[in-house]
């Protein structure tokens, strides 16, 4: 039975998609005597439009929709989110248990758009209808770290491996047992692809599939899991719709992802979610989560205090905090930098902190000079890229931002880009570059290691002390909307 005909009592989120349903029904039916007057039928986009909503269905997941510290979020949401403001839409996401549910509400027309990171399989183009791609990713079997490696399909004969039911990983597993007729696995929908990974990470099963997307997020939280091998080359995941002849609809999302790339928005989207994520380190994760739960608790409270003075979020501080000295308030540098933050003694007397081994002074302090930091970022850069340019002024100093904002605008990049600003960054280390600029000489690596760090802390961060915020029904469908 679909997530939608669950007879069941219906939260008002579930009621106002099934009423939505239903005038999309009781449409058709005046669209029936239009036709008897030979009219044309308003378009599927035309509806959309008139309606005023786009529903989008999708999967709970880090790599695609999930409700954060702020609100929804995720790769797909984002997407999703600045397609239903070109439309001048509001965006409605559905995300029911599983992954069929997925498919079917979009096959039979109950929601517009499935953005859910679907690959793109000759099963699916059956009955659906793909966009264009806007990632390629790899199907990589995973395993414990500190367990025997598989190093191939026979390897995996006899032991416990589980994917997702309807999965392009499920269809290749089929294909690949012709080869190898002992292969066996489960197939369920009734888990996401993050419980698999984490049931792997705690050894309560042998192996699972993965494509790489998911795989280099979910290492960060689970720092035991290794990718074995890949079970097929790259393929291209897009947003999938139902397949009928009326095709304005996906016509209009072609034209938006060819925007989006040309203007470099997707590539900024990508960074965003993905930028954090390339150089992994083990060690330094699992140090990290072990000590969020030792050593946290203590400065935790100053952190949030210090938010509440900013602004800033205090995981984003704790991040930062961490990032400096490890938490540890008797921290110092050669240069003679100290304190949880790392302040300077003259950047400490300007905020008039007097101790700067004292941690709630030295958190409070750090938090104000990143503000100011902020604040010097010109206006027209937003966020998130304002943040990742103002940790990298923290830690190299505001004027060489400046500079590589300059360098960026002269090589025809977007100065208003982090994406773009990182790529300058080292240039500050080349004469033929620093000799041009105001501010000189500079490590530019070494923002760009640091601000990968923060972003990944405080993407752990955020994973261990968000609490769920979403809408859930008594079928487990998650909702949300752009409102």
């Amino acid at each position: 039975m679909g997530w939608w005909k669950a007879a069941r009592s219906i939260p008002a989120s579930i009621l106002s998609f099934a009423t939505s349903v239903f005038v999309r029904l009781v449409g058709a039916a005046a669209l029936a005597l239009l036709l008897a007057t030979c009219a044309q039928p308003p378009s599927l986009l035309t509806q959309i439009k008139q309606l005023g909503v786009l529903r989008v269905v999708t999967r709970n997941s880090p790599t695609t929709f999930y409700f954060g510290s702020h609100g929804p979020t995720g790769f797909e949401y984002d997407l999703a989110r600045l397609f239903a403001e070109d439309l001048g839409v509001r965006l409605e996401v559905y995300a029911p248990l599983s992954l069929t549910d997925v498919l079917d509400a979009v096959r039979d027309g109950y929601a517009d758009i499935a953005a859910a990171g679907l690959s793109i399989t000759r099963t699916r183009e059956q009955h659906l209808r793909f966009g264009p791609p806007y990632q390629y990713v790899t199907q990589k079997v995973i395993y414990r770290y500190g367990e025997p490696r598989p190093d191939s399909p026979a390897d995996l004969v006899g032991h416990g491996l589980m994917v997702l039911a309807d999965s392009s990983h499920a269809a290749r597993l089929e294909v690949l047992q012709e080869q190898y007729p002992k292969l066996k696995w489960t197939a369920s929908d009734a888990v996401e692809s993050e419980e698999l990974l984490a049931q792997v990470a705690h050894a309560d099963l042998d192996y699972t599939v993965a494509d790489s997307n998911e795989f280099a997020l979910d290492r960060r939280y689970y720092p035991e899991l290794r990718a074995a091998f890949d079970l097929k080359p790259p393929e291209p995941i897009a947003w999938a719709f139902r397949r009928t002849d009326d095709l304005s609809l996906y016509n209009a999302a072609v034209a938006f992802f060819s925007r989006i790339r040309a203007d470099g928005k997707l590539a900024q989207i990508v960074e965003r979610y993905y930028g954090a994520s390339d150089d992994f380190d083990y060690v330094g994760t699992r140090t990290f989560i072990h000590d969020i739960k030792t050593l946290l608790p203590d400065y935790q409270p100053w952190f949030q205090d210090a938010a509440e003075n900013t602004g800033i979020d205090w995981r984003l501080l704790a991040a930062i905090g961490y990032q400096e000295s490890h938490w540890d308030p008797h921290a110092v540098s050669p240069t003679g930098v100290r304190g949880v933050m790392m302040l300077t003694l003259g950047t400490a007397g300007d905020l008039g902190i007097e101790n700067r081994i004292n941690p709630e002074q030295s958190i409070l302090g750090g938090a104000q000079y990143f503000s100011l930091m902020k604040a010097r970022i010109p206006d027209e850069v937003h966020e998130p890229d304002r943040t990742w340019m103002a940790l990298a002024a923290y830690n190299v100093g505001i004027g060489h931002i400046f500079d590589a904002r300059e360098i960026t605008r002269e090589r025809g990049g977007n100065p208003n880009r982090w994406i773009d600003v990182r790529a300058s960054l080292p240039l500050l280390t080349e004469k033929k570059w620093y000799s041009q600029t105001k501010y000189g000489y500079a490590r530019g690596e070494q923002p760009l290691i640091y601000v990968a760090n923060i972003r990944s802390y405080y993407s752990i961060l955020n994973w261990i002390t968000s609490q769920p915020k979403s809408t859930t029904d008594e079928t487990g469908t998650v909702t949300a909307s752009s409102e």
